[in-house]
């Protein structure tokens, strides 16, 4: 009977989160589209609702009913098979993801390094869908972000090396608990160097401006997902902006404090501490969801030999320096 129980529990908790996760995504895609409007000076989308509010779920609406287009030449099965395992694996990472203390669907002991590992699965499904496209457009854009993620993951996970030490532990409300034991609250400070890593990492990690190269317009039409329209084309979509929260909930957990309040501020502003938890913890990730929407609206697309060149040559160095100035400080 407790089996039974702890199963629907857990059911119910997990259809409420990613029910509530989507939701923030459709409207992430209206934000971004505003964010970027007011930069260049327009408005924005303005016709759906007041002020374009319900165009996310127009878009929803018009994706659903449009024809589902296969090429003729297209591996059906892969076709179909790849923007699930993108959107499976971008999905799979929330289980660990605590939003407030105690409120995650399964606190595990390894929870850093559980979404590392399924957020690097999601590489598959881009290379399913350009080699099962039989386009050169996609094949070759499948190519690039393939080399792009693997090597952006290696310094991403270098850059959250320093956090692990500073933690001792890859269980992600521990390494919050750790940070409250400071008086700032957060391993943002001592960490400045890998959080500035794990920025840039997860920009060109998400394909993201400036390092969108596996989707390049002016190049490659769209990249991998070229041939995809209607439902299909929608869930890549879905896939990209789950790992945009996927990424930005990390930096709040690591780098950020999570849901806590720094222990000074708590004490010089007694109230914030009535705030909950879950707030602090959504403002910091609105933060980082916000840069990503910014620097595309302010930043040029980097060549792909200048994408590659960032990776190996600076970011993986200031990362392994990371590492030792932080081992000699916890052992001094």
């Amino acid at each position: 009977m407790d089996t039974v129980y702890l199963i629907f529990i857990t059911t119910v908790k997990t259809a409420v989160y990613f029910g509530i996760l989507l939701l923030h995504v459709a409207y992430a895609t209206y934000t971004e589209r505003k964010v970027i409007g007011h930069i260049q000076l327009r408005l924005g989308p303005m016709i759906v609702g007041p002020h374009g509010i319900l165009q996310p779920i127009a878009d929803i609406v018009k994706l659903l009913f449009k024809e589902d287009i296969i090429p003729a030449k297209a591996d059906k099965f892969i076709f179909k098979l790849a923007p699930f395992v993108s959107l499976s694996a971008a999905l799979s990472t929330f289980a660990v993801i605590p939003v407030n203390k105690n409120w995650v669907i399964s606190d595990i002991n390894v929870g850093l390094l559980y979404v590392l590992g399924i957020a690097g699965l999601g590489t598959y499904g881009v290379i399913f869908s350009g080699w099962a496209s039989n386009s050169k457009y996609a094949f070759l854009g499948s190519l690039r972000s393939t080399a792009q993620m693997i090597s952006y993951e290696v310094a991403l996970g270098l850059s959250l090396v320093g956090v692990v030490l500073m933690a001792e532990s890859f269980n992600l409300s521990e390494i919050v608990n750790r940070q409250n034991e400071y008086w700032y609250g957060m391993f943002l400070f001592p960490q400045i160097i890998g959080y500035f890593v794990f920025v840039v990492s997860m920009l060109a990690e998400t394909n993201r401006l400036p390092f969108d190269l596996p989707e390049a317009e002016t190049e490659l039409v769209a990249g991998y997902f070229v041939e995809y329209s209607g439902i299909r084309f929608s869930l890549f979509y879905l896939a990209e902006y789950l790992a945009m929260f996927c990424m930005s909930s990390l930096a709040a957990i690591c780098f950020w404090g999570g849901w806590s309040i720094p222990p000074i501020l708590v004490k010089t502003f007694p109230f914030l501490s009535i705030i909950p938890g879950v707030v602090w913890f959504l403002l910091k990730v609105y933060f980082h969801i916000f840069l990503f929407f910014w620097l595309r609206g302010t930043l040029p697309r980097y060549r792909y030999d200048q994408l590659m060149a960032i990776g190996w040559k600076i970011l993986i160095p200031l990362a392994l320096i990371n590492i030792v100035i932080t081992s000699l400080l916890k052992i001094l």
